[in-house]
C-alpha cells in the first residue's frame, strides 16, 4: 500500500507557496501527496512536478464538481463546462507526472434534489464521465469515483452505487476511491465495502468519523485493514483531514480537531502504519 497525505491537512488551497509541503511529505517518509485541483489557476504543474521529482515523491489529484460544473445539471452548457473542467483536471494530473485523479467527479458537491436520483441523472453522469475517461486514457490517467455521504451528494453514497456507475460508464480506466469518513455514515460494513470494490479499489481516504486523529473515534479500522490485508491491497491511501474552512469547497471545520495539524498528521500516520503492519497490508 502506498501511504500518503492530502495537502488539505496543512493548507486550504494549492499554490506556489505550498510547494514546501512536498518536502515535508518526504520528511515523513511517505510515498505521495494528494494535490487538490479545486483552483487550477493557482496550480503551476511544472513547478510541482520538479519539486516532486527532486524529493522522489509521487502524487495523485482530486477535486469536486460545483454548481457551475455539474455534469448532471439540467443546463447543457453547465454539463459541457463540467466535462471541460474534468478534462483540464486530467491534463493537470498528467502534467504533474501523476496518473490518478479522483473525487466527487460524478455530480455537484452539495446539490439537493426534490426527489431521489432518476435514470436521467445517472445517465448524464455516465455519459459525461465516459467521454472524460476516454480522453483521460489518452494521457495515461485513471479516474476514481469517491462515494460521499448523503449530505454531500445525492448520487453516489455507497461503494455499491460507485460500482454500478463504474459499470454503466464501461471504461477500463474508471475505478473506485473509498473514504472512511463517508463509509462510517453510509456503509453497513467497512470490510464488505472494501471487498465489493475489490480490484477496482485504487485509492482510500483514511479519516476518523469526526475527521480528527485516526484511531481516536468510531471507525472500524480493524475491519477495514483486515479486508485490505486479505485483498493484498497495493493502491494509494491518504490521510485526509482538513485544518480550516476554505473558500473553494465546503469542509465544515468549525472546531479544532487536534492540537495542531502536525500533531494530527504525526499521530494519525503512526496509527495507520501500526494497523497496516498488524493486518499484513503490503
Amino acid at each position: 500500500m502506498k501511504l500518503g497525505i492530502h495537502a488539505y491537512a496543512w493548507c486550504s488551497r494549492w499554490t506556489d507557496e505550498t510547494l514546501p509541503l512536498i518536502d515535508r511529505v518526504r520528511s515523513l517518509g511517505l510515498d505521495f501527496i494528494e494535490i487538490p485541483l479545486m483552483s487550477l489557476e493557482t496550480l503551476h504543474a511544472d513547478q510541482a512536478r520538479s519539486r516532486l521529482a527532486a524529493n522522489g515523491i509521487g502524487a495523485v489529484t482530486s477535486t469536486v464538481l460545483l454548481g457551475d460544473t455539474d455534469i448532471t445539471s439540467e443546463d447543457p452548457a453547465i454539463r459541457r463546462r463540467g466535462v471541460d473542467y474534468l478534462l483540464a483536471c486530467a491534463r493537470a494530473t498528467r502534467d504533474l507526472g501523476a496518473s490518478q485523479f479522483s473525487g466527487v467527479i460524478y455530480s455537484q458537491h452539495i446539490r439537493v434534489l426534490p426527489h431521489r436520483p432518476r435514470e436521467l441523472e445517472w445517465e448524464r453522469s455516465a455519459e459525461a464521465l465516459r467521454s472524460v475517461a476516454r480522453a483521460a486514457a489518452d494521457v495515461g490517467v485513471t479516474l476514481a469515483l469517491e462515494p460521499v455521504n448523503r449530505y454531500e451528494t445525492f448520487l453516489v453514497n455507497t461503494c455499491a452505487q460507485a460500482r454500478s456507475l463504474v459499470e454503466r460508464i464501461g471504461e477500463p480506466n474508471v475505478k473506485i476511491h473509498l473514504d472512511t469518513y463517508h463509509m462510517n455514515i453510509e456503509e453497513k460494513s467497512f470490510a464488505d465495502a472494501a471487498a465489493l470494490a475489490g480490484g477496482d479499489l485504487v485509492h482510500l481516504h483514511l479519516c476518523e468519523n469526526d475527521r480528527g486523529v485516526p484511531g481516536t473515534g468510531l471507525v472500524d479500522w480493524d475491519g477495514l485493514f483486515a479486508a485490505l490485508g486479505r485483498m493484498g491491497y497495493r493502491g494509494h491511501a491518504a490521510l485526509e483531514s482538513f485544518v480550516d474552512v476554505t473558500d473553494n469547497m465546503n469542509t465544515w471545520v468549525w472546531r479544532q480537531l487536534a492540537p495542531s495539524g502536525d500533531d494530527l498528521v504525526r499521530e494519525g500516520l503512526a496509527f495507520i502504519r501500526a494497523m497496516a503492519k498488524k493486518h499484513g497490508v503490503p
